[in-house]
């Protein structure tokens, strides 16, 4: 399989399907070259953002599916993953700072900052329904 080629995920809205995040990932360092570094940034990243579409876009559904596409620019090092869900998707502009005092005990709204910390890029689009992940990779 050339390295030019995408990889995909399909998961269904539950938490049990979390599991099947990691063998994804350790497919994608062997598939990509990907150092320990930039792998644990990218679990981390695909663990908020798969998690997000399950409880807020999908609304826990098992019926409805969260998919999971990357992608390798090989010659650039940059591995850009997408996750998409079937709800109807939100305004990231309207997502309270999580670092703001009178959210500091949210117990939730941690997972999009935290993408953005972990990632080299994210970007929203079909109405937020869909999350683009980009990572530049370091070796």
């Amino acid at each position: 399989m050339s390295k030019s080629d995408t990889k995909k995920l399909v998961l269904d809205s539950k938490f049990e399907e979390m599991e099947r995040l990691e063998p994804f990932i350790n497919e994608l360092k062997q598939w990509a070259d990907i150092n320990d570094e930039d792998s644990s940034r990218i679990m981390l990243s695909l663990s908020e953002a798969v998690n997000n579409a399950i409880i807020h876009g999908n609304n826990k559904n098992p019926e409805k599916q969260v998919v999971v596409h990357s992608a390798l620019d090989e010659e650039n090092r940059i591995l850009t993953i997408s996750v998409e869900d079937e709800g109807e998707g939100f305004d990231p502009e309207e997502i309270p700072d999580p670092l703001k005092e009178e959210n500091l005990l949210n117990e939730s709204g941690r997972g999009v900052y935290l993408i953005r910390q972990y990632a080299d890029d994210l970007e929203f689009s079909k109405g937020g329904s869909k999350a683009t992940i980009i990572f530049r990779l370091d070796n």
